[in-house]
């Protein structure tokens, strides 16, 4: 019997609204102006940039600024950049298949193969999800003195805050999460105006350092960034919520909404890159310059922000905006747990139980962690996750680069020769130096 063809390239041909339950929800003008299109494609970029400035980056960037100074600028700088390809190219998935990138592998790979991946993915968003935890407990902590402890405990309780918005629909999470990127944002403004960096220093680290690659030290830590930096279930999360937009699903109409979704993605994540590079930016005006060069974790940051700033509100504003980035991280990665799994498996759970399966997963480590070793195992416990995250990224680049590229699923929008050989200079860039970290670390 021979093969069955399929038209589209995909071995399943029926599809299925990601997130049905916000799919299309949100309006957008036909015949309006082009500031008002913008405004109406404005929030799944701010929902994206939330994953590229999480308590996972904090640590990284902060460990990063007090030992190497300016120098780790250029890392944070072209993680950024390929952040925005990547982005990019999950979001033209979405709204060109029709399909979010766990459907889509789901539709190409066999069962065994979607069954592996989505099984590394879930790894990935517990990762994160445990970051999520220990940056919301490290900040109750800072600003409330309540013990880690209870704070692991507390942090379970967000489910509820997360179904009230879910409820009341997508424009409300996607607010809430904007009020708390501007938290974060006035926090940071303050911070980096008061550590008083040297202009020249900041502008010679956005230069690539050699020196980067030849320190292990150096090293470690930049992967740690790229792994903070590009999310992999961002990817997974873009390729979603741009489908909540209730543009035409034509041509001219996937074309529009490719532009704007581009203009908002773009914009989104140069604020979260501006947030990145304030964190280390304080970190070696403030740390480095001062000769601590060991601050690799959050609470010893905040301990040390106070007195060499000469601002008692310099601790708070850093707390204040850790539990915003906190809370923040926590709503979006309820988002991607849910997409990833009703796209892998097609099973459709209700949220509060994906959430607190999830919860549940990310809850255990940090406890343990907390009530063995205190403070210190929950900041190196921050470090370890955003190397997991690192490591699975390549399991997520690769099916969205194929895809992208791939003419029969994307037919005129299939990626342009320049498009593709960039994202596969990236892709081959970041599986090299993930097989380099796994080499370092274990031999």
């Amino acid at each position: 019997m021979p093969k069955k063809k399929y038209s589209t390239g995909w071995r399943n041909e029926n599809k299925h609204p990601s997130l049905s339950e916000v799919f299309s929800s949100v309006p957008v003008p036909q015949q309006k102006g082009i500031w008002r299109k913008l405004f109406s494609f404005t929030g799944p970029g701010l929902l994206i940039a939330v994953g590229y400035m999480d308590p996972g980056n904090w640590a990284t960037d902060i460990a990063g600024g007090s030992k190497f100074g300016y120098m780790l600028l250029s890392v944070i700088f072209i993680s950024n950049f390929f952040a925005i390809i990547l982005q990019h190219l999950a979001l033209k998935l979405g709204i060109v298949s029709e399909r979010d990138l766990a459907q889509a592998c789901r539709d190409h790979y066999p069962p065994f193969i979607s069954f592996i991946l989505w099984i590394l993915c879930e790894i990935a968003i517990s990762a994160c999800d445990l970051a999520e935890i220990i940056g919301s407990v490290l900040a109750l902590k800072l600003l409330f003195c309540i013990p880690i402890t209870w704070g692991v405990l507390i942090t379970a309780i967000d489910i509820l805050i997360i179904l009230f918005f879910q409820y009341k629909g997508f424009r409300y999470i996607e607010s809430v999460v904007a009020a708390l990127i501007f938290t974060i944002l006035v926090c940071f403004s303050f911070e980096i105006i008061r550590s008083k960096p040297e202009i020249f220093s900041i502008l010679k680290g956005f230069i690539p350092n050699p020196e980067i690659i030849k320190n292990s030290q150096s090293f470690y830590i930049s992967i740690g960034i790229l792994g903070a930096t590009v999310m992999p279930h961002n990817l997974y999360l873009h390729s979603s919520i741009i489908q909540t937009r209730d543009y035409p699903r034509t041509i001219e109409g996937k074309k529009m909404a490719i532009k704007y979704a581009t203009i908002d993605s773009t914009l989104s994540l140069s604020l979260a890159f501006f947030i990145n590079a304030a964190i280390l930016i304080i970190s070696a005006a403030t740390f480095h310059k001062a000769g601590h060069t060991e601050v690799a974790d959050i609470m010893h940051a905040h301990k040390l922000l106070t007195p060499i700033l000469g601002s008692s509100l310099a601790g708070v504003f850093f707390a204040l905006a850790l539990l915003a980035s906190g809370q923040n991280s926590t709503l979006t990665g309820t988002l991607a747990g849910q997409i990833v799994m009703e796209g892998f498996l097609n099973i459709r759970l209700k949220p509060w139980i994906r959430r607190l399966i999830t919860r549940l997963i990310a809850i255990v480590p940090a406890m343990i962690a907390s009530i063995v070793y205190g403070e210190k195992g929950t900041a190196e416990l921050l470090i370890i996750s955003q190397i997991i995250l690192s490591v699975q990224l390549s399991f997520a680049i690769v099916p969205l680069v194929y895809f992208t590229g791939d003419s029969k699923k994307m037919g005129s929008f299939v990626n342009g020769p320049i498009l593709k050989i960039s994202a596969w200079l990236i892709t081959v860039i970041v599986i090299f130096l993930n097989l380099f970290l796994l080499y370092d670390i274990f031999l």
